[in-house]
């Protein structure tokens, strides 16, 4: 298939906001194209040549960009520059520079599918001497036989920046109408094999019943809704019911294969690089040749023993570097809860009594290492109140309500369990922008727009400059928030700037008021900073139905 026709949908899907509309324009795409090229396109449209979960980075930054579009094209740097700066798009950029380009082009064929595909999926695996000259060659080569709107997409998804408005959701809906399956379906073998290319595999051969866990691969975890109170919490779940702790730490898959061990976060990416200890731990305790294994990892003071928030063993989610020390000087402890695959065989479907039982079989305990989850089963509100006062004087959020024979459904929210948690609920907002400090705070980026989901888009709610520290300590700095943010500016307008959603943070407030001001319709009353939520996705984020609620019950409503 010819890339130009792909880069066409990318121009309808950009032209129209409408989810629905734009279902409809991948389906009928879908539908049309040879069925060996669906793996590839439907990852393009996502503006990816890999599945979320495989550490998958092109290398390329945009100063390589620029010199590859003034070299495909014969415009010079400086005035290519002077584009980017005035359009602020790269991708229509590299339209503008491809349509205006100084001479023809005598040996460029035309681009297929494949060719993007396989040059982007090159890319990262040109590493040594002469690295980038050879990177700049692969892009030169594509922008040479580019037409001018497929040049645009190319450029715009070597870094990152694709622009059409296609979320998860939105895909999944497109897959399910192109083929005429059920939508709940396609959901399922997506949360099951995080990787839409498998999808759509099995979407188009009518086999998505298939979809399974694979083992080294990431899954999406199972999710609980929160409940106001024991008492409904046994409504939802039934007695008796399985009741937990619900650790302040993150969420991981632990795969164990042999000696190989993988651990996947909610954001699908595998840390076992920097947590060797939990790599150690699992080796040596976890008897079964393999294992999918369900946690919360919690930090612990080195000296006390007493167990840390989850914002300090977030320090070491995103180190690369000093690994051992950091180890030695944030311990965590691997607090196992459930079991979903042992020694190939998947136990999604067994009932949870039966997966923490075969997990008790195979995990030996060590102390302040890998441990099992605190758990108590009962039917009494009054013991489940005790329990509950015990985990938050443990330094725990609260508690879990388990249904005592649900089965595992990765991905979704559906009741099995519930958390009770104390009453003030907080909110995962995504960042979209910010605007540069003064004063003392110049040179870093110092109140931060924050926006809420709606679909596959994102809708300010509100900002923040409260909660964050002015130096690095044990929190969240302005200067560690700049430096997250500062690469994926894509628009700057005087002292704001606009910034590509990835930046997850947890934020307190004191009320939620309707506003005109913003997109979402509400506001924040003094919202502040919690914490980084690095551990999770952008499909996390919490959503306008939530705010709604969260709104309408602080005043009473119905």
């Amino acid at each position: 298939m010819k890339y130009l026709k792909l880069a066409e949908l990318y121009a309808e899907l950009e032209k129209t906001s409408k989810t629905l509309e734009k279902t409809s324009l991948i389906a009928d795409f879908l539908k049309d194209s040879p069925k060996k090229e669906l793996p590839r396109i439907v990852l393009l449209v996502r503006g990816a040549v890999s599945p979320d979960y495989e550490t998958f980075e092109l290398g390329i930054g945009k100063k390589l960009v620029i010199k590859a579009i003034a070299q495909a094209s014969g415009v010079s740097e400086e005035q290519v520059n002077k584009d980017w700066k005035t359009i602020g798009d790269i991708g229509e950029v590299a339209e503008k520079c491809i349509k205006n380009r100084k001479q023809a082009t005598l040996f460029s064929k035309s681009l297929t599918v494949e060719d993007v595909f396989k040059t982007l999926r090159e890319l990262p695996t040109v590493t040594g001497k002469g690295a980038v000259d050879r990177k700049l060659s692969l892009l030169k080569k594509l922008l040479v036989s580019a037409k001018p709107g497929s040049a645009k997409y190319i450029a715009r998804t070597v870094l990152g920046e694709l622009r059409i408005g296609v979320g998860t959701g939105t895909l999944r809906d497109a897959i399910a109408k192109a083929f005429d399956r059920d939508k709940a379906a396609v959901e399922r073998a997506f949360n099951t094999t995080t990787d839409f290319s498998k999808v759509i595999e099995l979407a188009s051969s009518d086999e998505l019943h298939k979809a399974e866990v694979i083992l080294g691969k990431p899954l999406q975890v199972m999710l609980y809704p929160k409940e106001a109170s024991i008492e409904d919490g046994f409504k939802r779940v039934g007695k008796p019911a399985i009741v937990e702790y619900k650790y302040d730490g993150f969420r991981c898959l632990i795969n164990k294969d042999g000696q190989s061990v993988a651990l996947f976060t909610r954001r699908l990416e595998n840390i076992a690089t920097r947590f060797p200890d939990i790599v150690e731990a699992v080796r040596k305790n976890i008897k079964a040749k393999q294992a999918i294994i369900d946690a919360e990892i919690t930090g612990t003071d080195r000296k006390t023993g007493i167990q840390l928030p989850f914002q300090a063993i977030s320090q070491r989610i995103k180190r690369k570097y000093n690994i051992e020390r950091m180890a030695q000087d944030l311990p965590v402890r691997v607090n196992a809860f459930d079991l979903l695959y042992l020694n190939g065989k998947t136990l999604l479907r067994e009932p949870l009594k039966k997966r923490f039982a075969a997990l008790k079989k195979i995990l030996k305990k060590e102390k302040g290492k890998i441990e099992l989850v605190k758990q108590i089963v009962t039917s009494s509100e009054k013991e489940v109140e005790k329990f509950y006062k015990k985990s938050l004087n443990s330094g725990n959020e609260g508690v879990m309500m388990k249904k005592i024979d649900a089965e595992y459904k990765p991905g979704s929210r559906v009741g099995l369990g519930v958390k009770i948690k104390p009453v003030m609920e907080s909110l995962d907002l995504v960042i979209l922008g910010g605007e540069w400090g003064t004063g003392k705070r110049a040179g870093w980026i110092s109140s931060f727009l924050l926006g809420c989901k709606q679909g596959d888009k994102f809708l300010p709610i509100g900002k923040v400059g409260t909660g964050i520290k002015e130096k690095e300590e044990l929190g969240v700095s302005f200067e560690e928030l700049t430096k997250l943010l500062n690469k994926d500016i894509v628009k700057s307008i005087g002292r704001d700037v606009i910034v590509t959603p990835k930046v997850i943070i947890e934020v307190a407030y004191e009320e939620i008021q309707k506003s005109p001001t913003y997109e979402s319709g509400y506001a924040l009353r003094f919202p502040r900073l919690l914490r980084l939520r690095v551990d999770k996705p952008l499909s996390d984020v919490d959503n306008i139905k939530r705010i709604e609620r969260l709104y309408a019950a602080q005043r009473g409503k119905k």
